[in-house]
């Protein structure tokens, strides 16, 4: 007889029956069948991907309202050559209209509905890599009743709501080998980049000191407990409170279908990306997800934890290319998102998923800046308040929003049509979600996020007005000749003792040129979120470990071998603190 065997796949069953399914083979085959089983604990892993990073559908009222012949409203897996020009040339008002908060859903797998529309062929972007390995992520056997396939049951966990072209490398490191730890009683080879690895390495914050951790610890941890990962999309152009309520159901879920199977099961371990932190802080505040006690712990990953300038720089000036450093998908998925700024107004001024990305109070004063000759002409905020010193600014050429940008499509008001008042009534709500999640952050967090002052990111946002204009009076009120739509705008000079602007009386007959430029980002971070808002973390005192890195830009962190390195010892780190009665 041969030593070769026949692996059978743990299956999970009701109950928390401990059997195998197996097989027939012909009867020449002399190989054994060997089976795993679940362990009877389980501590579900929650990944809460970043903005833009989860795949959303449009309703059946706007996909005859655009003539498409599918739903699809966001899903960047399948962009590429063959279609990225009609995506990234879309006009603004069919983007409003496409990405439209009130039109849109989260695109979830369900196999019982049409291939293409939510099934199989829909969440077709799941590609396992050839080397993944996870006892509870395989093929069912053969002659299995109802059989499916890894990459169907990863569906069914979600994997497909979410870019996984940009999460997939992460999801499958966190399942294959939080449930691939030993074999044969030894410590596989994968875990030696964390095992034993002083944290340092992966650039722990000091202030913070962390001790290696040890084969024994992990050993403890891994014991008899199933790490089933999840991902879990959400509405991104949606409030990240309401995105956290929604969550926190499907959290509930999740702990209930798996008690009710018999498996002791919980809490769960939330693994988040850069908006997703926003999502989990309010996933354990009382008011939105209320889910503390469920919660074990949170891993943020660059987090942008009191705002970004970069989201008013793109308002204005479009989405920036990641570069060629960056993934080709990730510079194709900042082209669809909008390169220019009248293009990401028509959908983010609608949003209140993308106004939460704006600087809160707690950012600080002074981040706006119009510069001229190298100094500073004026500068806000001045008193603390941005959301009124200079979101709801209306009408000056460097104000957060054209008001002929807000709503291209035309809509009317009762239907989804934006307008000024209604986003200022948005930033309102945004200054109160702000202020009650700044200090929420769930006591057993652990965060990484770039650092790298080699990776300048939107510190604070610059205008600067061309160093050949001499003459700077009345130049809050110069009115836009033209505007580039990526950062640089033509204005001209009127009489400051006449209020009559609309008929711009001009000083000369032929009026002189003048420009104003937003200057490239000069602060340490990932290219996206300034060190300066993620270190906001490190300034709370409540977090157990943070890992200041580099070498990573913003979307493709996870790909990084001390973004993932430094999560998995921050999981175990958590799960450490797990009480199980069984």
């Amino acid at each position: 007889m041969t030593n070769a065997e026949h692996p059978l796949p743990a299956q999970q069953h009701k109950n928390a029956a401990r059997k195998a399914d197996g097989f027939a083979t012909p009867k020449q085959d002399k190989k054994p069948q060997c089976a795993k089983f679940l362990p009877k604990k389980v501590l579900p892993i929650i990944f809460l991907p970043g903005i833009m990073g989860s795949n959303l559908r449009m309703s059946e009222q706007r996909q005859n309202e655009l003539h498409r012949k599918d739903n699809i409203a966001w899903r960047p897996d399948v962009l590429g050559p063959s279609n990225i020009t009609g995506a990234a040339t879309e006009s603004p008002a069919e983007r409003q209209l496409r990405l439209d908060p009130l039109q849109t859903t989260v695109d979830i797998y369900d196999p019982s509905g049409p291939s293409d529309v939510s099934g199989d062929g829909r969440h077709g972007n799941i590609k396992l890599d050839k080397t993944f390995d996870s006892p509870l992520l395989t093929d069912d056997s053969p002659t299995a009743k109802n059989r499916r396939t890894a990459v169907q049951k990863a569906r069914a966990r979600g994997w497909g709501e979410v870019f996984f072209k940009s999460y997939g490398e992460l999801l499958q490191h966190l399942e294959s080998r939080l449930n691939n730890t030993f074999s044969d009683g030894k410590l596989r080879h994968e875990w030696r980049d964390v095992i034993g690895v002083d944290p340092n390495t992966w650039l722990a914050d000091p202030t913070l000191p962390q001790q290696a951790l040890s084969e024994d610890e992990l050993r403890k941890v891994v014991t008899g407990c199933w790490f089933a990962v999840y991902a879990f999309g959400y509405n991104w152009l949606q409030s990240n409170g309401d995105s956290a309520r929604l969550i926190a159901v499907r959290i509930n879920r999740v702990i209930d279908e798996f008690k009710q199977s018999g498996y002791e099961c919980n809490q769960v371990i939330v693994v988040t990306h850069s908006m997703g932190g926003i999502v989990g802080r309010a996933l354990v505040h009382p008011d939105y997800g209320n889910l503390r006690d469920k919660v074990l712990g949170i891993v943020h990953g660059v987090m942008p934890a009191i705002g970004a300038p970069a989201a008013y720089k793109r308002m204005r000036a479009g989405f920036e290319d990641p570069g060629i450093m960056s993934a080709p998908e990730e510079s194709l998925a900042a082209k669809v998102a909008g390169n220019h700024g009248d293009e990401v107004t028509a959908v983010l001024a609608n949003a209140r998923g993308g106004l939460e990305l704006l600087p809160s109070e707690s950012y600080g004063n002074g981040w706006l800046r119009v510069t001229h000759n190298g100094r500073d002409l004026e500068t806000w905020p001045k008193q603390g308040n941005p959301y009124s010193e200079i979101y709801k600014i209306k009408g000056k050429w460097y104000s957060l929003f054209r008001e002929d940008w807000i709503n291209p499509s035309g809509l009317e008001a009762g239907h989804g049509g934006g307008t000024f008042k209604r986003t200022c009534n948005y930033l309102d709500k945004t200054r109160i979600f702000h202020q009650k999640i700044v200090n929420t952050f769930h006591p057993n967090s652990y965060a990484h996020y770039g650092a790298d002052s080699a990776r300048r990111s939107f510190g604070e946002v610059i205008w600067e007005i061309d160093k050949n204009c001499a003459n700077l009076a009345g130049w809050q009120g110069w009115p836009i000749l033209s505007d580039t739509k990526q950062g640089r705008v033509e204005l001209v000079r009127y009489d400051p003792d006449d209020n009559n602007i609309g008929a711009l009386p001009f000083n000369e007959e032929t009026p002189t040129s003048i420009f104003a430029t937003i200057l490239p980002p000069s602060a340490p971070g990932d290219q996206t979120v300034s060190a300066k808002s993620a270190d906001h973390q490190l300034r709370s005192g409540v977090f157990k470990g943070i890992f200041r890195q580099t070498g990573y830009e913003h979307q493709s962190s996870y790909k990084d071998p001390r973004a993932i390195a430094s999560t998995l010892y921050s999981i175990v780190r958590i799960a450490q603190s797990a009480a199980w009665t069984c």
